[in-house]
């Protein structure tokens, strides 16, 4: 569809075009859901309380604490683990996100006499790693559980992951942790108010855990290794990110205390938000789908009328439509750092195609009534994590000239896409 004509999706009144019914469907199938009435209602609701505005300010500062522990434990301690390590780039990237982003939604072991704070810190190290280890099981079976063709050995293996998620993420076990967020707290809360079993609140849970950090590890991935590939890019990117601490009188050095990323300080990166943005152009692929509910004519921009039937299904994928359109994004195959600045350096709004200017020239979040509700907090864990990784480390690709990995296309539709391959790198601490 032409991207000048999907206004007439998006903003369509959901009596016509409804998304709540494909999104029951897939959530009941993958994640052993069966969600309340109201139930996308109370996730926008929860999710603009808690993941956006003054409730940014407390996400961020959790995710940075969680980002911390698991990256920068060692620093300054100058013993082996300072030397260089080798790994694959999509696993480090991957693993760190989701970990620190599970911590920050889920809460961290609350410590005990005599072990204190460092023991329980160790231990959300260990228990986040397990986690992880766990879930990419589960992801890699993902595309497959979703389209409903897995083979008789993968469903058993994808309804033992579903039962040792919901164990783990079990609201029981949960309540026991401290520094639990508001997001999941006020979802559990409403949803036992309302009268739902504790055994399906748990795989809710699970839900929550997918919706929340399934795309941010992968595209954390891709946005590393853009920088790395373009050395330009990492130049303007690093030079923004020690800006930044300059201005709000932090340095990184041998001994002295870690540095602070605050919401306000993630609001000042113009060229990081560009870099991130073309990142998710390349890389991020869903589909938006919506049920029809009756009868209707879909108007196009150039005057053309579709007429679609009720029990028909809509869908737009924004990847091939507009995110690869040569018009609207010229060379639109090439990573541009600055391809969302102007030439004073602020974001560039203004996409045209046919000389109109376009509305929706890049959708990785979706839009509309789907569009993703913790964007901001996803947004803003990509660039903690690329604050960190320039500030306190040195790293590089093992071969500089390593040809970027194609996108595995089984996960068309799902966010954020996953390579084919992993690439390696080394990395160490500076200090």
């Amino acid at each position: 569809m032409d991207p000048l004509s999907f206004g007439s999706v998006v903003k369509e009144a959901r009596a016509k075009l409804d998304f709540n019914k494909f999104a029951k469907h897939l959530v009941q199938r993958v994640f052993g859901y069966y969600s309340l009435e109201g139930d996308h209602k109370f996730l926008q609701m929860y999710s603009n309380k808690h993941l956006m505005g003054d409730g940014l300010v407390v996400m961020t500062q959790a995710m940075m604490s969680n980002l911390q522990n698991l990256m920068l434990h060692s620093f300054g301690s100058g013993d082996d683990q300072n030397g260089w390590q080798d790994d694959g780039l999509f696993k480090y990237s991957y693993n760190i996100v989701f970990r620190a982003g599970y911590l920050a939604l889920f809460g961290n072991k609350t410590p005990t006499q005599p072990e204190g704070l460092e023991k329980a810190k160790e231990a959300d190290r260990l228990e986040s790693d397990e986690l992880f280890y766990e879930f990419r099981k589960y992801d890699q079976l993902f595309p497959n559980l979703a389209y409903g063709v897995l083979g008789p050995n993968e469903k058993m293996e994808a309804e033992r992951l579903k039962r040792l998620f919901w164990n783990m993420l079990s609201v029981q076990k949960v309540s026991t942790r401290d520094n639990i967020s508001g997001w999941v707290l006020d979802q559990q809360q409403v949803r036992a108010e309302r009268g739902m079993e504790e055994s399906m609140q748990d795989r809710f849970m699970f839900l929550l855990l997918w919706a929340s950090q399934g795309n941010t590890g992968p595209s954390a991935f891709w946005l590393l290794l853009f920088l790395m590939k373009h050395p330009e890019a990492m130049k303007a990117v690093r030079a923004e990110v020690e800006q930044v601490l300059r201005e709000t009188g932090q340095e990184v050095k041998r001994g002295g205390p870690l540095i602070d990323l605050t919401r306000d300080m993630l609001l000042k990166t113009p060229v990081l938000d560009s870099t991130v943005e073309e990142t998710l152009r390349l890389t991020a692929a869903p589909v938006l789908t919506r049920a029809v509910l009756q009868d209707m004519a879909l108007k196009m921009a150039d005057g053309r009328e579709y007429s679609i039937r009720k029990g028909d299904r809509v869908a737009l994928f924004p990847y091939t439509a507009v995110h690869m359109d040569p018009e609207v994004h010229p060379d639109p195959a090439t990573f541009k750092y600055d391809r969302f600045l102007t030439s004073d350096g602020v974001r560039k709004t203004d996409f045209y195609k046919n000389g109109r200017k376009v509305k929706y020239y890049t959708m990785p979040w979706g839009a509309g009534v789907t569009m993703c509700p913790g964007r901001f907090f996803a947004t803003n864990e990509l660039k903690q994590f690329i604050f960190l990784m320039l500030s306190y480390f040195d790293f590089e690709l093992k071969d500089p000239d390593d040809k970027m990995p194609d996108i595995d296309v089984r996960r068309w539709g799902f966010g954020s896409m996953q390579p084919t391959r992993d690439i390696s790198f080394r990395y160490r601490l500076k200090f």
